[in-house]
């Protein structure tokens, strides 16, 4: 693929910081914080794209589809930590959410030379996976020309499946090629194409909303609270003991009562309390209620 990179912003010298060499660790930790600030605005310009992408994601997921994040470097480490978030914050089965690295787990710890330049291997990664056209595909590249990307959003097109692109540049390859291209453009970076930093900050931000609003919108939260979480430690045991008392107003040994009745499950622990019914109703009516705690409540009372 021929591009002139120099064209790209995020390869762009940032004249900010062409004297960061000479600069003493204040003043280097200030210009970045400075820069940093540049994320926020440009996370905010993409909202009205992202809210789109997020209610795309909602209707596959309703209709039993999977995310998937596809990426190389930087771009495929973040998709991996946002699917790897998934099943504990939220009791997710861990094919809900899934994330692809060009080169597979080796280049997540350590690079793979050329991997990103495979644009079969997207597609391939993607057939590996039996994508379905009730899938979405989230295409991550800062540059917006990774060929790994392209093969897999091309391919992801051909049978169907919602296609999203993520870059840091305007106009980009990954972008023909998606159904919606969210453009998160932040500058040039403060080391010149080192997108490890605002590039990936503002994708960050952007996961983060496509994941937590998606799950939000499926009923996994009362209020601000996560109660669909797996209590998988003893930190989260804690947390779902201390969530239960907070929404009910029960005694410590009442949540602790209905936690081990319900195996640390939190939902319907709290249906049992708030409706006072029995474990088996609880079910039943958060079932009935597609998963949402304050509708399963009204029904059970």
């Amino acid at each position: 693929m021929n591009i002139n990179l120099s064209k790209l912003t995020t390869e762009q010298v940032n004249e900010n910081t062409r004297n960061i060499d000479k600069m003493s660790t204040m003043d280097i930790i200030q210009l970045m914080n400075k820069e940093d600030q540049k994320v926020i605005d440009a996370v905010n310009r993409e909202l009205p794209k992202i809210s789109q992408v997020i209610d795309l994601i909602h209707q596959s997921f309703r209709r039993g589809g999977r995310l998937f994040y596809i990426g190389a470097g930087t771009s495929g480490r973040l998709g991996i930590l946002d699917a790897a978030e998934c099943p504990p914050t939220f009791c997710a089965p861990p094919e809900m959410v899934q994330g692809i690295m060009a080169g597979g787990k080796e280049a997540v710890f350590e690079a793979v030379e050329g991997a990103e330049d495979d644009k079969d291997a997207g597609k391939l990664d993607l057939e590996a996976r039996k994508l379905t056209d009730i899938d979405i595909v989230v295409g991550i590249a800062a540059s917006g020309r990774t060929p790994y990307v392209i093969g897999g959003l091309e391919f992801a097109n051909s049978i169907g499946a919602a296609t999203v692109a993520l870059s840091c540049n305007e106009g980009t390859p990954i972008g023909k090629e998606a159904n919606i291209s969210i453009e998160t453009v932040v500058g040039p970076e403060v080391l010149t194409g080192s997108t490890r930093l605002k590039a990936a900050s503002a994708h960050k931000m952007v996961l983060n909303m496509f994941t937590t609003a998606s799950m939000i919108k499926l009923g996994k939260t009362y209020e601000n609270l996560m109660i669909d979480l797996n209590p998988s430690n003893e930190k989260l045991v804690e947390r779902a003991h201390n969530m239960l008392m907070t929404i009910t107003g029960a005694t410590s040994e009442e949540a602790e009562e209905a936690l081990q009745i319900t195996n640390l499950r939190v939902k319907p622990a709290i249906v049992m309390l708030k409706a006072d019914v029995s474990y088996e109703k609880a079910l039943e009516k958060i079932d009935k209620a597609n998963g949402f705690v304050r509708e399963a409540i009204n029904l059970a009372r």
